[in-house]
């Protein structure tokens, strides 16, 4: 690709590349990343990781870097949901050879692609590479995941918050990720550890393993905002999202990827896949918000703002704003609640849409609603609703 030398030029090199490419069309996300290759079986991807992450957005860099494939003779199959290819020297030459006009200001956050390029290129040239370790992926349909990189550039795009959680396809991520041992943060094959297992542990070289899962840990990849606080590794998987100011503490706490928080959120529970936590809200030590698997018959559950579960509660409906769920019960879409007359007036007062008679209800018929107060009957042991009266507030200083 040759030298091109003004802002203009550039521009008419991204319209000459979209109009001559057969079939072009810009990609819904893409990214060059560094990929961590199988020890056995080398040309198996084992994780990939990306220093930018562009989704729907940066579509001048797309062209050029599918313009620099071209030019090896690679050509993108935009009819695919999916492409990654493997990129060279050459590839990273012509790139800068594009990039020039605005060379200048890699540095700058609006050129973070000139930025990787360039830095790509110098380590290449200081250090050389391994064949297949640096790859662009390009997604151009949201459909089920095929492969690793495609599979870890959506889930760098949850975690970076680039898109909102539960908002874009996850379908075969399982599929796609091996399932490897992970020493300091690189992924070992399971099969080159049982393949040579006497051989390293005589030489005293068997590594340690942190754990064994498909998914990295959340701090392994994304660097959290400064007032974000995650007291243990272990506790938030990659593909998680946590908004600035969320606390998560050691012990019972856990977020799974594609779940997390919308604000700044206390969390000393469990936060499964697919639920979402809103600001201002405490989940107490011990407690369980359910994932679309685990007993809510496949609803995703949202906890709103400055809600509260206590100690070991189990929250099974999704919560309007200013909930509380008290410790140790259960609150599930066939849990029998009651409510008092008196009680459901006031709960209908902030819930202008409900209108319901009785006295009995279903977990179910209250998903949703504001301004509830779940409390269990010490001396009866029922469950029963009233509207909360106590207002939940963070203590600011820790988030």
């Amino acid at each position: 690709m040759q030298t091109i030398e003004t802002t203009d030029a550039f521009k008419a090199l991204i319209e000459d590349i979209k109009t001559t490419t057969p079939n072009y069309k810009d990609p819904l996300a893409f990214g060059i990343a560094r990929v961590d290759l199988g020890q056995l079986n080398v040309e198996k991807s084992l994780q990939a990781t990306y220093p930018v992450v562009n989704w729907d957005e940066n579509f001048g860099s797309a062209a050029i870097f599918i313009r620099a494939l071209a030019e090896q003779g690679i050509a993108v199959d935009f009819t695919q949901d999916e492409v990654v290819c493997n990129i060279n020297l050459q590839f990273l030459k012509d790139c800068l050879n594009a990039f020039t006009p605005y060379s200048d200001e890699a540095h700058g956050d609006a050129h973070k692609n000139i930025q990787v390029i360039s830095a790509l290129y110098s380590q290449i040239i200081n250090n050389g590479s391994l064949e297949g370790e640096f790859k662009v992926c390009f997604i151009f349909e949201d459909a089920p995941l095929e492969s690793v990189e495609a599979t870890y550039l959506k889930l760098y795009a949850i975690s970076l918050a680039k898109v909102g959680l539960r908002e874009i396809n996850l379908n075969g991520a399982f599929g796609a990720l091996p399932n490897v041992a992970w020493s300091n943060g690189q992924p070992i094959e399971l099969e080159y550890l049982r393949e040579f297992e006497i051989e390293l542990k005589l030489a005293n070289e068997f590594p340690h393993i942190d754990f064994v899962d498909k998914f990295p840990r959340f701090l392994q990849h994304i660097i959290p905002a400064d007032n974000t606080r995650i007291l243990d590794t272990s506790k938030v998987r990659f593909g998680a999202q946590l908004a600035a100011g969320t606390t998560v503490m050691p012990g019972a706490s856990y977020i799974n990827f594609n779940a997390g928080t919308t604000g700044s959120v206390m969390v000393e529970g469990r936060i499964s896949s697919s639920a979402i936590v809103g600001d201002g809200s405490d989940v107490g030590g011990g407690a369980s918000i359910l994932g679309v698997l685990s007993g809510t018959d496949g609803n995703p559950i949202s906890v709103g703002k400055n809600c509260l579960l206590g100690a070991n509660s189990v929250c099974g409906i999704p919560l309007g704003d200013g909930c509380i769920i008290d410790a140790g019960i259960a609150i599930l879409e066939g849990t029998k609640i009651a409510i008092q007359p008196e009680q459901l007036k006031k709960i209908m007062d902030v819930n202008t849409n409900m209108k319901m008679e009785g006295e009995i209800f279903k977990g179910k018929q209250l998903a949703g609603l504001y301004g509830l107060h779940y409390r269990q009957n010490s001396l009866t042991g029922e469950i029963t609703a009233s509207r909360s009266i106590r207002e939940i507030k963070l203590n600011a200083d820790l988030h």
